[in-house]
């Protein structure tokens, strides 16, 4: 299987094709990922022409080190496959990933993958083109096990909230509220996915928080997600950028304290012990593998 490349999703900021300037926006925002879309944000009328414009942000603006992600609108539609060509065709070079919405089973998203495949080759392109999936439907979320591991090219499972709700008939103002459920609304879907993506070797990413204006409210949700064992969330508006990036990055301590830790167990390991007591905490095995996850994430994230 093709090694899949480690890339930074603390925050990924949606950004509306049809519009330059949020293009513009996006590209010199301090997200680590940034999708650009074709979907929701952007109105039937104008899909068409917004390839156009996502083409050339892609191959125009100064990205950094951002991931270059495409939401393309779902294979049902009348739009996907216009989408991938002409995204792929003009900017394939610049692009990370490609996010695929609302897929049913495992086949749709193999759909996105040979399509890939055949324009690559066409195209000659140095890189693969990645696939993120939104699990955004009921059939998606009793069919995850199956779409995670059904491409060598996915990377990502996000979950996409909003069209769940609808799909499941869940009321919306139970989001991240205290609503009649007792316990957060959306746990098991969470947790499901995040397990099968961590299975699968691959990444899990909590949806939208709609009132960007609480930030406390996206907060706790993004609390949520990291305590399942996702590592990032999306942000509709710029303002949910920095507290993400801070929710899901270790902070300064815990990595100082990791690395305290790791290396008083190599230095233990070296004398042949299998364990050493580190300020009051016994670190074996088990504790490093744990203290491994913090500096891989520290590693990634530049801390």
């Amino acid at each position: 299987m093709t090694q899949r490349p480690r890339r930074a999703r603390r925050s990924q900021l949606s950004v509306p094709g049809s519009s330059e300037k949020m293009l513009q926006k996006g590209a010199e925002s301090a997200a680590d990922h940034v999708f650009c879309d074709l979907e929701d944000a952007v109105a039937p009328s104008v899909k068409v022409e917004a390839r156009d414009k996502i083409a050339w942000a892609l191959n125009t603006l100064d990205w950094g080190k951002k991931t270059r992600c495409v939401r393309i609108n779902d294979v049902t539609t009348e739009w996907c496959h216009g989408d991938i060509i002409t995204v792929v065709e003009k900017a394939g070079a610049n692009i990370d990933t490609i996010m695929l919405t609302k897929p049913y089973s495992a086949a749709d998203v193999v759909f996105l993958d040979r399509m890939l495949l055949q324009l690559e080759k066409r195209l000659k392109l140095d890189r693969r083109i990645g696939i993120e999936v939104l699990i955004e439907e009921v059939q998606a979320l009793q069919n995850v096990e199956e779409i995670s591991r059904c491409s060598d090219r996915l990377e990502c499972l996000i979950f996409g909230m909003g069209d769940y709700s609808g799909s499941q008939g869940i009321d919306t103002r139970d989001i991240g509220g205290d609503g009649g459920y007792p316990g957060d609304i959306f746990h098991y879907a969470r947790w499901r996915i995040t397990m099968a993506a961590r299975a699968a070797g691959i990444d899990a990413v909590d949806g939208p928080y709609a009132n960007f204006k609480n930030e406390d409210g996206f907060r706790q949700e993004a609390k949520r997600a990291k305590a399942l064992g996702m590592v990032g969330k999306w942000a509709i508006h710029p303002s949910q950028i920095a507290p993400a990036l801070e929710v899901f990055s270790p902070s300064a301590g815990e990595v100082a304290r990791s690395r305290k830790m790791r290396d008083a167990y190599f230095e233990a390991e070296a004398r042949g012990l299998g364990a050493v007591q580190v300020d009051g905490v016994m670190v074996d095995v088990a504790v490093l593998r744990l203290v491994k996850n913090t500096l891989d994430k520290a590693d990634l994230y530049g801390l």
